[in-house]
């Protein structure tokens, strides 16, 4: 039996800053003996025309237009096609419209009877996880990347779910209050098998849990690995910490600033951003060592359209390595999305399917501005702070803590910067 495993890409073609997708590592060791899967990431590679006796697509809400389109050239040819990822746990009445079979949550509680139940015949329209896998269990085989051209970075989970529940974010409508944690030694296992030890850590938020968060470090220190994370703000108020992860080879921290505005904070449920100093925060963490990874968010009820470009200026100010101004996106299964759909401000039904849609635009009625004023501010935040000279300007004071650090800077502006470019309004699918 064969089966293909499809990753879909924004647009149906390759993407400047694909990284291998853990979902391919996770399913191979999940997988029967007899049954061979073929792993296909639209962002690197062309998904194949042959026959297969069934297709698996993972889509988030991105990519769902696209895994759309995917699936009905299978099903026409007579193949079952089977739906899982993030967009098909929150929507899985919408995507059972597109499949045969829906995964909903988590796939090692799941894949393996939807194996055997398409080796019988007998396979049913949904599989529902209990989410609650323990991570000590999950075995990882990262051999399905091999001969695939992604960059050298490795990704590697340490923990699943977060703390925090902002309204925008899918993580809490998934995974809830729980938090799990792989054993650090099972982590420091999978990283020595790698023969370039330039780790991303996937995690929502790698501080969960600060028991096994000491573990890790300690754990990871003798490595001598490079890696980055996500963290929250309230971690980066902690200086000895902060010095820790360097040692341990952390280079890069991902932090959600996401606005200057306190009002919009307190809208997002960022509460942890609140009751920090941002000047402290960035202080802390470049005298640590390490290089900031800023995000934002724009369009809530306080912002204007001067804000996005207020939020460039101020990562340019402090120099950020690298920095995402988005406009705000209502998600499904989201406290933001419920709400908007009570205030009736939602623009379009379903605007991942929407043809009118393009990547970079909002999807609701702003306040502050219009939703055109929204899209375009974003694009000239993220122009601005990808131009040649706004690169050179934030190199001259980023701590990059020697050449290795300098390359990588280097290199992820100019891949950040391509991948705007190839991105912005263009319509999702194509």
């Amino acid at each position: 039996m064969a089966i293909c495993v499809i990753k879909p890409s924004l647009f149906g073609e390759r993407a400047k800053d694909a990284l291998p997708p853990l979902l391919f590592a996770i399913l191979k060791p999940l997988t029967p003996p007899g049954v061979t899967l073929a792993f296909y990431d639209e962002n690197i590679e062309p998904i194949p025309d042959a026959s297969f006796d069934a297709v698996a697509i993972s889509i988030d809400t991105f990519t769902a237009r696209r895994g759309y389109v995917l699936a009905a050239r299978f099903r026409k040819r007579g193949i079952p096609v089977i739906f899982g990822g993030i967009h098909a746990t929150l929507c899985p009445d919408e995507v059972s419209e597109y499949a045969d079979v829906v995964i909903v949550g988590e796939a090692e509680d799941t894949w393996r009877t939807v194996i055997e139940d398409l080796y019988t015949g007998a396979l049913k329209s949904r599989y529902i996880s209990t989410n609650n896998t323990v991570l000590c269990d999950v075995n990882y085989d990262y051999s399905v990347f091999q001969g695939k051209k992604y960059n050298h970075v490795r990704i590697v989970q340490f923990s699943r779910g977060c703390k925090f529940s902002c309204d925008f974010c899918s993580v809490h409508a998934i995974h809830g209050n729980t938090l799990r944690a792989r054993p650090a030694a099972a982590v420091a296992a999978t990283i020595k098998q790698f023969s370039r030890k330039l780790i991303f850590f996937a995690d929502d938020n790698l501080f969960s849990n600060p028991i096994r968060l000491d573990e890790l470090l300690v754990a990871l220190e003798p490595l001598k690995c490079q890696w980055v994370c996500q963290i929250s703000i309230d971690v980066a108020k902690d200086f000895d910490l902060l010095c820790r992860l360097r040692r341990s080879g952390c280079m890069v921290v991902i932090m959600g600033f996401e606005s200057l505005n306190a009002g919009s904070l307190r809208q997002m449920n960022k509460k942890a951003n609140l009751a920090a100093d941002y000047e402290t925060v960035i202080k802390n963490i470049y005298q640590a060592g390490l290089m900031i990874y800023g995000t934002f968010v724009v369009g809530y009820d306080a912002d204007t359209s001067k804000t996005a470009l207020e939020l460039a200026a101020f990562a340019r100010k402090h120099r950020f390595a690298i920095a995402n101004f988005n406009p705000l996106i209502p998600t499904p299964g989201t406290g933001l999305y419920a709400r908007l759909e009570r205030e009736g401000r939602l623009l379009y039904d379903r605007w991942w399917v929407a043809p009118e849609y393009r990547y970079g635009d909002t999807a609701f009625q702003t306040k502050g501005m219009t939703p055109e004023q929204l899209a375009q501010s974003c694009c000239r935040a993220r122009y601005s702070f990808y131009s040649f000279r706004g690169i050179i300007a934030r190199m001259r004071g980023v701590n990059t803590g020697g050449w290795f650090n300098f390359l990588v800077y280097l290199l992820a502006n100019i891949i950040s910067g391509a991948s705007v470019r190839q991105k912005q309004g263009r319509r999702l699918g194509e």
